[in-house]
């Protein structure tokens, strides 16, 4: 059971998001979060704090009455919670919930200790509340759809509990939970911050890397299914080149194929006397199969350097104003800012849709007998003619691919002035972490298409006992729930089986 002391880790995460671990909080975080409260009702007497005892945002040269500050609080919540699109699915709010707990337990808040104790008892019991993808610009915060994560605190609004869609009020009823106590700006310190971004964007990571794992996969399958000479992924060649994510993925390449008896060396073919004026075998193979070091690599380190961003921000205090109990202050900025997850997204989804053309070209390989040279036309296993193999299942992955591509423009530069232009430079950092979610779903959907083609050219050659174990080994499983399509079949079905296999294992 991980247990929040000020910082949270990538596996603590994991632990709570897919092994459903609870959370529970230090007693010192607690008293942090006190402290941090009872300084911040001191020093706002007869002084002008930001959303303490005045309005919000263009709207903060109006001072507030002291006996309007609980009302002032709640117009804040309910007039925000206003976006729109599909909810987040509950895997995802759990992550932002988890993400926003963290930082307002860093004692830099000034909130009373009920937030964070509610918010405990939300992810602990599964309940998470109504938000949808549409709404916020990723500046002054994801106002929006925190919005609506505040309004839950306060009993009111909508959950998901045990997969229904629920009003908040009977819900906390059945479980014995108590709305939060507003005191001074527990609104907005719960909506001024990047939590939903970077919740969604720890995901996103997550799920990047299980997918960029079966990248490596497929892509190792695929050279042996084609009996691809070893030097392309060769220790000497990748050293050669001082990119940290190119020498990565050669070595799990090599380590994945170590004990293959398919893969050819070539010195044993064509470093030897040789007289033919036309080779038989190819010299090289296509890049999708020679370059995929090179290809993945900078895959691997934008995706390192991602998580590196998200866990700083996750870590940090992105609220206004940051009360700093130690040197007695307030301050006034701007740490809601998303620019730094933002641009992660932007570029964590370039590289998840060059993942998937590079799937999609794969796949075209292995579809195409004139390129492969071993395989059927669309590794059809039934007459051909007659039948069909994986011809349908390759426009699906095209027009998948295609999606990823148009979805990958940027969102870091596609600021909107709004709120009276006091917000005039926005992140766009919350769509540009929905969008993002949305490229990695599409590309295990591709990716998931490669590998069902993988497993029927398996079938096709009849070679599973020339692989090397790691392909075996996740073939096993893969030929439970993926036969060898020798008649006709709809195939939805298996893609999504495929899709929901690739999402919940990881083959290394």
């Amino acid at each position: 059971m991980p247990t929040l002391k000020g910082t949270i880790t990538l596996d603590d995460f994991i632990t709570v998001l897919f092994e459903n671990e609870s959370v529970q909080l230090s007693e010192q975080l607690v008293k942090n979060v006190e402290e941090s409260f009872r300084f911040l009702q001191d020093f706002s007497t007869n002084k002008v704090i930001y959303g303490v005892n005045t309005g919000f945002g263009p709207m903060a040269q109006y001072r507030i009455d002291d006996k309007n500050r609980y009302e002032l609080q709640l117009n804040l919540i309910r007039s925000h919670a206003s976006g729109t699109g599909k909810p987040l699915k509950p895997l995802y709010v759990k992550a932002l919930m988890l993400a926003r707990l963290n930082t307002l337990s860093l004692g830099k808040s000034g909130i009373h200790k009920s937030v964070i104790e509610v918010m405990t008892q939300l992810i602990n019991k599964e309940i998470t509340p109504l938000i949808f993808e549409h709404g916020g610009v990723g500046a002054s915060g994801d106002l929006v759809q925190l919005a609506h994560l505040a309004l839950v605190l306060i009993g009111e609004g909508e959950v998901f509990f045990k997969g229904k869609r629920r009003n908040t009020k009977e819900i906390f009823a059945e479980n014995e939970i108590i709305p939060i106590q507003i005191k001074a700006r527990e609104g907005l310190a719960i909506m001024n911050g990047t939590s939903v971004m970077t919740g969604i964007g720890i995901v996103n990571a997550i799920y990047a890397e299980r997918l960029l794992n079966w990248s490596v996969f497929c892509s190792s399958l695929l050279n042996e299914v084609v009996k691809a000479y070893d030097d392309h992924f060769s220790e000497p060649l990748n050293e050669a080149k001082l990119h940290k994510g190119q020498r990565e993925i050669a070595q799990k390449m090599r380590e994945h194929l170590n004990d293959s008896s398919r893969i050819k060396k070539r010195e044993q073919h064509l470093y030897k006397p040789n007289q033919e004026q036309v080779f038989k075998e190819k010299v090289q193979e296509y890049y999708s199969l020679r370059c995929v070091p090179q290809i993945l690599g900078p895959v691997y380190d934008t995706l390192q350097n991602t998580i590196s961003v998200l866990m700083d921000e996750v870590n940090s205090a992105n609220d206004n104003p940051i009360v700093d109990v130690k040197n007695k202050q307030v301050y006034h900025g701007g740490n809601f800012h998303g620019d730094y997850i933002s641009l992660e997204m932007d570029k964590l989804k370039l590289v998840m849709t060059k993942l998937s053309m590079l799937a999609e070209r794969q796949l075209n390989y292995l579809l195409n007998s004139k390129l492969n040279e071993v395989l059927p036309p669309f590794v059809n296993l039934g007459k051909l003619g007659l039948n069909f193999g994986m011809q349908g299942t390759q426009f699906t992955a095209v027009s998948t691919t295609a999606e990823n591509q148009t979805l990958s423009n940027s969102m870091y530069v596609h600021s909107i002035p709004n709120n009276n232009d006091n917000q005039d430079m926005v992140s766009m950092g919350t769509n540009a972490a929905t969008m993002t979610k949305t490229v990695i779903e599409n590309a295990f959907e591709v990716v998931g298409i490669e590998l069902i083609t993988l497993v029927q050219a398996v079938y096709c050659l009849e070679i599973e006992e020339e692989l090397s174990s790691a392909s075996k080994k996740q073939l096993e499983e893969l030929k439970k729930i993926i036969p060898g399509f020798v008649e006709d079949e709809v195939m939805y079905p298996y893609v999504s089986k495929a899709k929901e296999f690739l999402l919940n294992n990881n083959p290394y």
